[in-house]
Formats: structure tokens, C-alpha cells, sequence
């Protein structure tokens, strides 16, 4: 038979030539390097025949997927070593993650932080043994019967899910085996041993609250010992930038239980938030947006009529008005709201693309388990906007959103940029055909705009495909923020209509966009890309001007109204403290600049200059230091 390779060159084989024979046979050291093999793009184990003509391509450690591979395995590893050492834990699920894997255990006693290392090291010895791996097709009763004899209640109920005319495929590592789509490696020693167990959490079983409480241990693998000691470096860099930690440090917000999920926004965090607000509120209006704004809660009726109530009701809060026998749904989102202004008079195709914005008050059921600081909230602000417009006018206003959107992310320090179109989820409104002509329209004017992108099937909005935009920050995690969506539907959904050319009535297209999404979460990300090290037209306190005796204070005081006065946000630190003390305190604080006055500043009306993280300080003029301050602090969209 015949193989293809990648470069179109054909080799001849016997039928039933294994990958690990064909990479063997095109050199050693390509038969050492394989990991796996593509058959007609269909993943494919080294060691599993090949029985017709195919074309074919041998992955290696070196290429893209090897990550999810050595992951994929690392998980069966760590499944192995916890039944060997823990007999009687059963296994359920044990899938290949981000940066790592997981594998979840029914057992009765709890693991704790302690047995990780126990675990890691028999992890060792079995990559050490190379035990070898098999792979069989059972019919899938045969399947869930040797499952339950074995005592795997869960992995037989997994099994039993599946069609009963299909076959399955179980994966031998020694005898140890499991359930699995496959493909593994040869040997358990091409894992490798860049691995490591990082922590133990609760889940339940199928991810229903209803059923089993389980017990998962996480882990990350990777190709060698260099990145996973990079990727151990980054873990302990993002613990060190923790939103959490430094909003508390630095006195920006909190959380409690009488509000699950939202945020307490402290003064100074509220400048912050305001700072950011206030920049992108600038931006839009330069871009010809009109801002509005909308009711909080809203009759269900309407979330009915958007597709709302059908497509995303478990997400939303709902009140019973009992005297008007009436359902409300607090906003999860502004596009309803937004449609109704729009139909408020008659709109002609001259007035548009009409660009509608608002800094929606927003509230979306999330569970207790998923929320995380202010990055996963249930209140939010979003910086939602609605872009009114023809077909013709798509490409245009999404060439022009994406040069909007880079220019702030440019301007908010992010350079690193990838963009994901998602196309149509299996929860959707509207006709194939529809679909099919807001895909191709994205499709369209994101390449008019010159972005590349990837495909992200099935994960469009249920109203329409979308772009997502997906920042990388400073220690090289991804953060997808800002999205635009196509939206053929909802506006017709809402008998919302323009007066076309032809002096006919058509629904608007509607392009759903936002740019940094939930202010609260690009807070997050932007403590975190920072380190609260924020540039200076971003500090909720720009300097702070401290006092080393107390003779100085009355010119600290004068000091700091100037400064205020320039529309610097400043702070006064009058206290009876040695100022090494002080120095220390509003480092801890992020403060950018602390403004030091004595005896001998007071006297020359001078202040010394120290910069966060220097050691470097400079005596000024308040004169200069106020132009200093100034200049530095304007924000970019103003310089």
C-alpha cells in the first residue's frame, strides 16, 4: 500500500505497517523523536497497524500538539500510580488541560497536600519502568460489564452513555488500564519526567452538583525540565500579582458575603476604575459613539421575545413583582435595551451605522465555585456597545472596531494580540442560511481588517458568530476580552426596522462589541499585568508627599493642594513615623512617586523625588516636580 508523506514523497509498505515502522524506515532518528502519527488527520498510535493508502505525518516532541499529548498520558500516569499506592480509589475522568491535566478519584478518605509528592514519586518509577502500551476494541457491553466487575461503577456508567452498537477502545499501560479515545505513547518512559502535582480540589461527578462528590489532583507536564521550571517561575510570579492580594495591599476593593460576587470598590479603587472608564469614554467619542442608558431590570416578556429567556435563563436573576403578577430579569447584557431606543421614531438608511454604547450595570448568575476575585463576578460593568448598521456596512465598522480596539489595547500596554472566530453553538436562534451569511460576512471583514485568526467552532453567541480577543500579559498568560459579534436576529426578533434605499423597512444588522468586557475583570488583568505598578495616568494615588519632622508639615500640606490643584491625585503622610517606615509602607501600596519634605524642602519650597523601585532620589522645585507629574501623568488618548 501506499503511504504519503507531508512533502507529497510516496513509499511503498505491506498493509499493516505500524507508524513506529514507517518513522524507522525514513531514518533513526526520526523513529526515536516520533510520538505519535496523523493518518488522513486522524490522531493515530505508532504501534497501531495501518491497513489502506493514506497520507500520513509523524508528530514529535517538538511539534504544537505534543503538549496535549505528553499531558494526555501524564494523566493515565498519575491515574496508575494513585490505584497503586491508594487500592480501591476508583477513576473517572482524567482530561489534558491548559498548561496540565487532572484526573478526578471516587474514594472515601480525602487526599491531602502530603500525599502529592508520595504520588509524584511512583509516577517516577513508572516512567522509569517504560511499561508498554496496548490498545484493544471491546463492544461496548463487554465494555460496562468488565468495568462493574472490577468495581469502576463510574467508568461503567461512562461507558454505558455511549450507543450501544459502538465499540471502544481500552488502552493498556502494563496492566493498568482505561477507557480512552486515545492515542498514548509506545512506553510510559516518553512522557518524560517534566512533571509535577500542584494541588487537590473538590468536583462532582459529571459536574453536577446532584451527583458524587469527587476528589481531583491537578498537575502540568511538558516537553523537558527547562519549561516546566519556566512555567513553575510564571505560577509563582502570578501568586506574587494576585488581584486578590494586591487589592487588599493597596486598598482598592474587597469582597464579602453579603454581596457574593460583587465588589466593594474602595476610594482609591474607584479612581482607578474611573481612570479607565473615563479614557475609553474619550475613545468612543472621538469614534462618532453616542452614549445611552438603560433600566436595570426589564419585563421577561422582552428577554422572551430577544431569546434570552430560552437561551440563557439560568444565567439571570429574576424578581416577582406579586401586586402586578409580573416576572423581571435584572440585565445580563444591554443588546434588548439598546433595540428599544433604537426603535423609538422612524430610523432611515442615512442615519446609519448608528453606534450605541453604554457602561451597562450588569448581573449574571455565576456559581459560587466559578467565581474568582473581580476576575469572575456577578455584578459587573460592561463597556457594551451596539453598532446599528446595513450589510454593506459590516466589513467597514468591523475593520474600523478592530483598529479601535488594538489602539486602546496598545495604549493599556498590551501588544500581543490574538484574535478566535467562533462559529455556531448548538444552542442558536435562527435559520442555517442565516448563519451561514453572518459567518461568511465575518469571515469577510475580519480579513479586510488584516487580522489573522483561528477558528473556535461552536463557540459563537446563540444570537450570532463572533470575534474574540484574546490579550497576552507580561508573564505570557492569555486573557480573552474583548469580543464583536454578528448579529442577524435579535433585531428582527424585536420588530426593530430601518427605512432602507428603497424606501422598504429591514431589521438592522447588529454588531454586539466590547472592548475591554467587564471593567471589573480587565481590572483584574491589568493589577496583574502590572503588578500594581500602573503607569502614572492610571495610579489611584499618583504621590504621596511625606514628612520626615513634623516642622514640615504645614508646607507638606501647601504641597500637596498644588499638586492636587494640577489635577494630580495626591496624598499627604503627615505622620509621627521614621520615614524609612513610610517608604516602606507606600512601596507596599504601589505608590508611584513619594514627594519627601523636611526642614530643608520647606525651606526652599523643593521636595525630594524617589521613584518606585529605585533607590535614586532627586531634589526639585514644587514647581518642576508639579510639570514633572503633570506631563508623565496624561493619558495617552490626550498626549
Amino acid at each position: 500500500m501506499n503511504i504519503t508523506l507531508p512533502d507529497g514523497k510516496v513509499l511503498t509498505f505491506t498493509r499493516g505497517v505500524t507508524g513506529a515502522e514507517i518513522a524507522a524506515a525514513i531514518g533513526p532518528g526520526l523513529a526515536k523523536a516520533a510520538l505519535i502519527l496523523e493518518v488522513d488527520g486522524q490522531e493515530w498510535d505508532l504501534f497501531r497497524p495501518i491497513e489502506q493508502d493514506a497520507r500520513i505525518r509523524i508528530v514529535t516532541r517538538r511539534d504544537d500538539k505534543a503538549l496535549t499529548l505528553i499531558r494526555h498520558d501524564a494523566a493515565h500516569l498519575l491515574a496508575m500510580a494513585v490505584q497503586e499506592l491508594y487500592p480501591g480509589t476508583q477513576v473517572t475522568i482524567g482530561p489534558a488541560i491548559e498548561d496540565g491535566f487532572y484526573y478526578d478519584f471516587a474514594r472515601d478518605t480525602p487526599f491531602h497536600p502530603d500525599d502529592l509528592p508520595r504520588i509524584e514519586a511512583r509516577m517516577r518509577e513508572i516512567v522509569k519502568q517504560a511499561r508498554p502500551t496496548r490498545r484493544e476494541v471491546w463492544p461496548r457491553d463487554k465494555a460496562v460489564q468488565h468495568f462493574k466487575d472490577i468495581g469502576e461503577k463510574f467508568k461503567a456508567e461512562l461507558i454505558e452513555s455511549i450507543p450501544s452498537n459502538e465499540d471502544v477502545s481500552i488502552y493498556y499501560h502494563g496492566d493498568w488500564h482505561d477507557l480512552c479515545r486515545g492515542p498514548h505513547f509506545r512506553t510510559t518512559a516518553e512522557i518524560g519526567d517534566a512533571f509535577k502535582l500542584t494541588k487537590i480540589s473538590g468536583a462532582y461527578w459529571r459536574g453536577d452538583a446532584k451527583n458524587a462528590q469527587l476528589q481531583r489532583i491537578y498537575g502540568t507536564a511538558w516537553r523537558d525540565q527547562k519549561e516546566l521550571d519556566a512555567y513553575l517561575q510564571r505560577i509563582e510570579e502570578a501568586e506574587k500579582r494576585d488581584h486578590r492580594k494586591l487589592g487588599r495591599e493597596m486598598n482598592l476593593f474587597h469582597m464579602q458575603e453579603e454581596a457574593v460576587g460583587q465588589v466593594f470598590w474602595h476610594p482609591k479603587g474607584f479612581a482607578l476604575f474611573n481612570s479607565l472608564r473615563n479614557y475609553i469614554r474619550r475613545k468612543l467619542d472621538a469614534a462618532d459613539y453616542q452614549e445611552v442608558m438603560t433600566p436595570l431590570i426589564l419585563d421577561r416578556k422582552l428577554w422572551e421575545q430577544s431569546g434570552h429567556w430560552e437561551n440563557y435563563r439560568e444565567h439571570m436573576f429574576v424578581a416577582e413583582v406579586e401586586d402586578e403578577k409580573k416576572t423581571l430579569a435584572v440585565k445580563p447584557m444591554s443588546c434588548p435595551g439598546h433595540v428599544l431606543i433604537f426603535k423609538q421614531g422612524t430610523k432611515s438608511y442615512r442615519e446609519l451605522p448608528l453606534r450605541m454604547a453604554e457602561f451597562g450595570s450588569c448581573h449574571r448568575y455565576e456559581p459560587s465555585g466559578a467565581l474568582h476575585g473581580i476576575m469572575r463576578v456577578r455584578g459587573f460593568t460592561q463597556d457594551d456597545a451596539h453598532i446599528f448598521c446595513t450589510h454593506e456596512q459590516i466589513t467597514g465598522e468591523t475593520a474600523s472596531f478592530c483598529r479601535l480596539l488594538m489602539a486602546i489595547y496598545r495604549d493599556l500596554g498590551f501588544e500581543d494580540v490574538r484574535v478566535k472566530l467562533a462559529t455556531r453553538p448548538a444552542n442558536r436562534i435562527g435559520s442555517d442560511a442565516v448563519w451561514d451569511q453572518a459567518e461568511a460576512a465575518l469571515k469577510a471583514a475580519t480579513e479586510e481588517a488584516q487580522l489573522a485568526y483561528q477558528l473556535n467552532p461552536g463557540e459563537g453567541a446563540f444570537y450570532g458568530p463572533k470575534l474574540e480577543f484574546v490579550l497576552r500579559d507580561s508573564i505570557g498568560r492569555d486573557w480573552q476580552c474583548g469580543t464583536l459579534q454578528v448579529d442577524f436576529n435579535t433585531a428582527a426578533r424585536l420588530d426593530a426596522a430601518y427605512v432602507a434605499e428603497d424606501g422598504a423597512k429591514h431589521p438592522p444588522v447588529m454588531l454586539h462589541r466590547a472592548i475591554l468586557g467587564s471593567l471589573e475583570r480587565f481590572l483584574g488583568v491589568l493589577i496583574e499585568h502590572y503588578a500594581g505598578k500602573f503607569p502614572l495616568w492610571l495610579s489611584p494615588v499618583q504621590a504621596v508627599v511625606a514628612t520626615i519632622v513634623s516642622d514640615a508639615d504645614s508646607y507638606a500640606r501647601e504641597a500637596t493642594a498644588e499638586l492636587r490643584a494640577a489635577g494630580l491625585r495626591v496624598e499627604s503622610d503627615l505622620r509621627n513615623e521614621k520615614i524609612n517606615y513610610k517608604v516602606r509602607e507606600h512601596a507596599l501600596s504601589k505608590v508611584p512617586y513619594l514627594l519627601v519634605a523636611g526642614r530643608r524642602e520647606a525651606e526652599n519650597r523643593t521636595l525630594t523625588v524617589r521613584r518606585l523601585g529605585t533607590e535614586a532620589q532627586e531634589n526639585l522645585a514644587l514647581s518642576a516636580v508639579i510639570s514633572m507629574l503633570k506631563a508623565e501623568a496624561v493619558p495617552p488618548d490626550l498626549k
